[in-house]
């Protein structure tokens, strides 16, 4: 499995305050919030039990969901939800991402 899935796995405890936050405001981005990077810890572990093909079509959707956590992020900083989110929370989110991209190389 990759190193990252740990990584991922902490990105999600570190983002539940954010989720909260972002619920009160929205509960629909909440729930992309937490869709999106669920799917990013899921889609890593499947993929390391897959072969070929399927095991890269799996890394693919989880860097395609890590994208659109951060997308999340953004939006809610945006529109004013959340002041500021963690730069080491989301040194952690760019380090999946970049780890992803690397593997999908």
């Amino acid at each position: 499995m990759l190193r990252i899935y740990e990584t991922m796995i902490g990105v999600m405890g570190r983002l539940k305050p954010v989720m909260m936050q972002i619920e009160t405001h929205d509960r629909d981005l909440a729930r992309q919030l937490r869709r999106a990077s669920s799917s990013v810890a899921l889609n890593l572990c499947e993929g390391s039990g897959s072969h070929g093909g399927t095991r890269k079509e799996r890394y693919r959707n989880a860097l395609g969901s890590a994208r659109e956590t951060g997308a999340c992020i953004d939006v809610a900083v945006a529109l004013g939800y959340v002041e500021s989110v963690d730069a080491g929370l989301l040194d952690a989110l760019d380090k999946v991402r970049a780890t992803l991209v690397r593997v999908l190389a």
